[in-house]
């Protein structure tokens, strides 16, 4: 599994370069229309070389891109990848062989430049020429390796160029089938990240195509938009699926939800099949159901790969830059062959997905969200400056991220201690899931906020402020304060916080300290945190009447030091629902002029002790506190 998680953050790698893909495609699809018209005769040949100058130096943007995305943006890396690129180059025209740089190349030299970089990061020399160690050795390294590797090109370039062909030709003899289970196989892939691994090998190396100015090029991609006619056959299928069989499972998820639910989880949806739809980014819909229902998501993988057969065998071609989304259809349809068919194939396939998903998520009774309390996926975009520091606390805290990173919908971390994330509390946030791939490697699925929800967590790693971070001290579901039946906790006279309903009886600390005191009747604690917050927590409302063993036990002592999610409190639950007026339980700061600033998760169902309910800035004035 370790290999894995190393594997998944190459394929984040290699979907850093294809960014620069859409303005290609947006130019060259720009170049048809009748600028003449309108006094800009040029204009079409500068929007036509703009775009084909992208596809002759994306050798050079893979490598750079690759180098980058695997060292966490070093610059030595990128400049070592620069290099071994101009001297690959260098040599090879140089010695006027029919050789030119592919993305294959550039794909290598990008990796052995993130390689060599998280080598020799910290290598040390002797004093007198350690200038040229840690990273500077980096781009050295690497020049030397770009040279012995091109004078060996030289001679087994003939060979690999036969091969690529050749390779092309085996794929293409394998038909409709071999065209299934590129589909097959790259939708099961996405489940663990690495579906740009096996993409760029069909996009970007299979197959040969010699344009009109007597150029090669390689794969799928780059054929399709040098206008080879045969192109495309590993994209056109994925239109459909993206499409229309994405958007009919976010369909059938809105109309099986419960009535009460419906108009959240409707609009979180529709918004999930749009972005399907116009963008081909699928994430967030099939975690949905993924983690609920493994083996329809064989099924849809199936369906997936068995749609791409179908485009191939009725002779559609067509390409995209990006994804297979709407406006990439609409973009790169005059490049494409049959393309119109994509529409009714989306129709059918429409159809046959949202009648699949009703049925399934009836017949089996699958909890996808909108079915159960607990659903997620919420709509909190506006949030993500707000959750942020929560989200870094189920992670594990600062000191627990190895690196960070992000692609369109998933965060790709690499910690220290996969064990102490809290999932539950990750869910609670907003997670459609959270995957473990061995080796530290972990990626929590966020959909397209997760760049933006990066850029908040590093603002909350680097910001400097005592902050205090708390875990839920019941299981139940937690409330907002406004909701407790009582005046005095509900106008906040006791202190500010939240409130929990209880659905287990037993009271945990939320927070590290020391506790003050116990209420006689043991209905309440009191803790004070490291940093002089005094904590107060209160079992039920109107509940200092109940007195002895059989409504409450404590656990702890006055004086006793208390860690997160340490038993505090034993209580009778059905005796204390009975015969109290709620079983509403505040968490609040009694000394709240000293906080600085408040941050809540969704008031929704919590496990006993989970992290991230709740966190505190405190005022400047106070200092110390656990900082993010």
């Amino acid at each position: 599994m370790k290999f894995i998680g190393s594997l998944q953050q190459l394929g984040r790698a290699f979907m850093l370069p294809m960014i620069v893909l859409p303005a290609a495609a947006v130019f060259l699809s720009l170049s048809q229309l009748p600028w003449d018209w309108i006094g800009l005769p040029g204009m079409a040949e500068h929007l036509r070389a703009a775009s084909d100058i992208i596809f002759v130096y994306l050798p050079f943007i893979f490598a750079l891109g690759i180098s980058l995305g695997l060292t966490g943006n070093a610059l030595s890396a990128g400049i070592a990848s620069l290099v071994g690129m101009a001297i690959y180059v260098g040599i090879t025209a140089e010695a006027s062989a029919e050789i030119e740089p592919t993305v294959l190349i550039g794909a290598m030299i990008g990796i052995v430049s993130g390689v060599s970089y998280e080598r020799f990061k910290d290598l040390r020399l002797p004093e007198y020429i350690q200038f040229f160690g840690g990273p500077r050795f980096v781009p050295i390294f690497v020049s030397v390796l770009s040279l012995l590797f091109s004078i060996g090109i030289l001679n087994l370039a003939p060979t690999l160029q036969h091969l690529m062909v050749e390779l092309g030709d085996v794929v293409a003899s394998g038909g409709g089938f071999g065209i299934f289970l590129y589909g097959f196989i790259h939708r099961i892939l996405v489940v663990f990240g690495l579906h740009h691994l096996v993409s760029h090998v069909f996009w970007f190396q299979i197959g040969g195509y010699e344009t009109e100015g007597g150029t090669m090029v390689y794969g799928d991609l780059p054929r399709f938009f040098a206008g080879d006619p045969e192109a495309g056959v590993f994209m056109a299928g994925l239109y459909p699926t993206m499409m229309f069989a994405l958007p009919a499972i976010a369909f059938a998820i809105i109309h099986e939800a419960r009535e009460d639910l419906k108009p959240k989880i409707r609009k979180t949806f529709l918004y999930a099949a749009l972005a399907s739809f116009l963008t081909g980014v699928t994430e967030p819909v099939e975690f949905a159901f993924l983690f609920v229902a493994p083996y329809l998501y064989v099924v849809h993988a199936i369906l997936s790969g068995g749609i791409m057969w179908v485009t191939y065998e009725l002779g559609i071609r067509h390409g995209f830059s990006f994804s297979a989304g709407a406006i990439d259809f609409l973009i790169n349809k005059h490049l494409a062959t049959r393309g119109w068919l994509i529409l009714p194939i989306g129709i059918v396939v429409f159809a046959v997905y949202y009648l699949l998903f009703r049925w399934a998520i009836t017949r089996f009774q699958i909890p996808t969200p909108g079915r159960e309390e607990g659903s997620q996926l919420d709509e909190w975009a506006g949030d993500i400056p707000y959750r942020a520091p929560l989200i870094l606390q189920a992670i594990g805290g600062k000191q627990n991220i190895v690196q960070m990173e992000s692609c369109i919908t998933r965060l790709r971390l690499k910690v220290s201690n996969d064990k102490i994330i809290d999932v539950n509390a990750l869910r609670n946030l907003g997670a459609a899931g959270v995957i473990r791939l061995g080796g530290g490697h972990v990626q929590v699925v966020f959909g397209t906020f997760s760049e933006l929800i990066r850029e908040e967590m590093l603002k909350a790693i680097t910001r400097d402020q005592a902050q205090v971070l708390f875990h839920s001290p019941v299981q139940g579901r937690m409330i907002s304060l406004d909701e407790v039946p009582d005046p005095i906790f509900a106008g906040k006279l006791v202190g500010n916080g939240v409130a929990f309903l209880p659905d287990k009886g037993e009271l945990v600390s939320p927070v590290k300290g020391e506790v003050i005191h116990i209420y006689p009747t043991m209905h309440a604690i009191g803790i004070r945190t490291p940093e002089g917050l005094e904590v107060l927590l209160h079992i039920g409302i109107d509940t200092s009447k109940l007195s002895g063993k059989s409504y409450f036990e404590a656990v702890v002592k006055e004086g006793d030091s208390v860690l997160p999610g340490a038993l505090l409190i034993k209580f009778n639950l059905q005796r204390v629902r009975k015969e109290s007026k709620s079983l509403a339980t505040p968490m609040v700061i009694t000394n709240s002029d000293i906080v600085h600033s408040w941050r809540y998760a969704p008031f929704k169902a919590v496990k006993k002790g989970q992290s991230s309910v709740m966190s505190v800035v405190l005022k400047e004035s106070n200092g110390g506190g656990e900082r993010t």
